[in-house]
């Protein structure tokens, strides 16, 4: 008896151009693992379709009429109605700006429109298992420019949020911040990728935040991390 197949990951395509909804749902669809469950050209639609389909991933342009993708990624990571999905943000515009305010929205993620195919189905399914997705040309600068100038996104701004973390779990987060991956945090700290995994959604549980995104501003916020000296 052969084992059920997994549950793909649903995806719901927003952007206000039929013709580049169409080709994302295309290269997604055409994923055994990946399914388009909705398309919608604004954020309102978005939002709407989202309180009944519960995806798992969203795909969202920023700029659109009407409601714009950074206000419907605000509303869809707050509402437990929509199931709060990872919002993988795609945009033709390569500025700090709109990723900082999209990661402060609540995304998880962030790749230029002109990403490789094989690029947008990875990090969906990055943004599907919890972790951050930044286009290579947006990385550290984005979180060194503008880290600290807002609230983080969680209701825990106070450093004591901090004291329910054990030694470990916050040198953990020290690195998470820094922009490593769970293999080199392992690397350097002696262990396995599986312990730094479990001490990654130790931190996340214990802080009451959505990804590593969440996790990186917030020690930011709280002076954990430090931006890069000029």
């Amino acid at each position: 008896m052969t084992d059920p197949a997994p549950t793909p990951i649903r995806v719901m395509v927003v952007d206000d151009q039929a013709v580049v909804r169409a080709g994302f749902a295309a290269i997604v669809d055409a994923e055994p693992d990946l399914q388009v469950v909705a398309e919608a050209a604004d954020g309102a639609h978005a939002v709407q379709l989202a309180a009944g389909l519960a995806p798992d991933v969203v795909l969202m342009d920023i700029r659109m009429p009407g409601m714009d993708g950074l206000t419907a990624t605000r509303l869809l990571t707050a509402d437990p109605v929509a199931g709060t999905p990872r919002v993988l943000v795609l945009t033709t515009f390569d500025q700090d700006a709109y990723v900082h305010d999209a990661l402060r929205a609540g995304a998880s993620g962030f790749l230029l429109k002109d990403a490789l195919p094989e690029e947008l189905l990875a990090g969906i399914r990055i943004v599907a298992s919890g972790e951050a997705m930044l286009a290579p040309t947006v990385t550290r600068r984005l979180i060194d420019a503008f880290a600290g100038t807002v609230p983080a996104p969680t209701t825990a701004q106070d450093p004591e949020v901090l004291e329910s973390l054990t030694p470990r779990e916050r040198e953990v987060l020290t690195l998470v911040a820094a922009g490593h991956t769970n293999a080199e945090i392992a690397d350097a700290l002696g262990v396995t990728t599986g312990t730094v995994k479990s001490h990654v959604n130790a931190v996340l549980g214990k802080l009451g935040l959505r990804d590593r995104v969440q996790a990186t501003i917030l020690a930011y916020d709280l002076g954990l991390a430090r931006p890069r000296t000029r």
